[in-house]
C-alpha cells in the first residue's frame, strides 16, 4: 500500500479574516478549524505522518490548547517560515522517509469529502501527481484596481479554480522546491510549481463543499453545512443490532 505524508499549512497571518484569533483556531461547530481538517488525515490507514505547521510565536499556545488532541494520532508540529513555500518546505524536511506521496491540504479547508480525498490519492499513486479542482462557472472580469472598472470579459472556458489536496510523489515535489529560485517567483501553489519543474499535474474533479475559510461569511457557510451535513446524518437508519430482524418481523 502507497503511503503518504500530509502537509496542513496554519502558519499564516488571517490578515483578511480579522478578530484576535487566527484562523486556524478559530471554532467551526465546537472544533478549531485545524482539526477538522486535521481529522480528515489522522486516522487514514495510507497516511502514516501528519505534519501541521504552525507560526514559531503560536507554538506555546497551540500546545497549551490543543496538545491533548495530537497525544494519540500521527500528527507532529513543524516550524512555519516567512511565506508559506518556506512552512511547506520546512515540513518536507520532516516527511516521513517512508511515504511515496505528500499531499498539502489547507488547514482552513475543513470540509472536505472522503470520497474525493480517495480519489485525488488514487490518481497521484497511477500518474504522480494530482490535484482538485472545479470548473469556474462564473463570468470572468479583468478589473482596473485604480478605476474599479471592467477592462476585458476573460473567457472561463478550460478554467479550473484549485483546492486541496494537492498530491504529488515526494521525490519530485522535494526536487521541485529545491529548484524553486530558479523556476520563478510569480508561482501561487505547491501544483504549479511541480509544473514548472516539468511534471504534469493530474485534475480530479473536486466539490464547492471543499471551499476554503478566508472571511466570516465563509465561517458561517460552513456552520451551516456542517449543521445540515450532522441532521441528514442523524436521520439516517440506524443499522439494526443481531436479533431486532425478528423482533420487527
Amino acid at each position: 500500500m502507497a503511503t503518504f505524508t500530509v502537509i496542513l499549512p496554519a502558519a499564516g497571518k488571517s490578515t483578511r479574516f480579522g478578530g484576535p484569533d487566527k484562523k486556524p483556531f478559530i471554532s467551526l461547530d465546537g472544533r478549531p478549524i485545524w482539526q477538522r481538517a486535521a481529522e480528515l488525515f489522522w486516522n487514514r490507514a495510507n497516511v502514516s505522518r501528519l505534519l501541521i505547521v504552525i507560526d514559531p510565536e503560536d507554538h506555546e499556545e497551540f500546545r497549551s490548547r490543543f496538545a491533548h488532541l495530537l497525544a494519540f494520532t500521527n500528527a507532529r508540529l513543524v516550524a512555519g517560515g516567512q511565506e508559506r513555500f518556506d512552512s511547506v518546505a520546512n515540513a518536507l524536511a520532516e516527511c516521513d522517509p517512508d511515504s511515496e506521496f505528500v499531499a498539502v491540504h489547507d488547514a482552513v479547508r475543513p470540509l472536505t469529502p472522503t470520497a474525493l480525498i480517495d480519489a485525488v490519492f488514487a490518481e497521484a499513486i497511477r500518474h504522480g501527481a494530482a490535484m482538485l479542482a472545479i470548473p469556474v462557472a462564473d463570468t470572468l472580469k479583468r478589473v482596473d484596481p485604480q478605476t474599479m472598472t471592467v477592462q476585458e470579459t476573460v473567457s472561463r472556458s478550460g478554467l479550473w479554480q484549485a483546492q486541496t489536496p494537492q498530491v504529488f510523489r515526494r521525490d519530485w515535489l522535494t526536487c521541485a522546491y529545491e529548484q524553486r529560485s530558479q523556476l520563478g517567483e510569480q508561482i501561487t501553489d505547491d501544483a504549479q510549481l511541480v509544473e514548472a519543474s516539468g511534471h504534469p499535474v493530474r485534475i480530479v474533479p473536486g466539490s464547492p463543499w471543499n471551499f476554503k475559510i478566508t472571511t466570516k461569511d465563509d465561517l458561517i457557510l460552513a456552520e451551516a453545512l456542517l449543521k445540515n451535513r450532522t441532521s441528514r446524518d442523524n436521520q439516517r437508519p440506524k443499522p439494526l443490532r443481531f436479533g431486532e430482524e425478528e423482533a420487527i418481523w
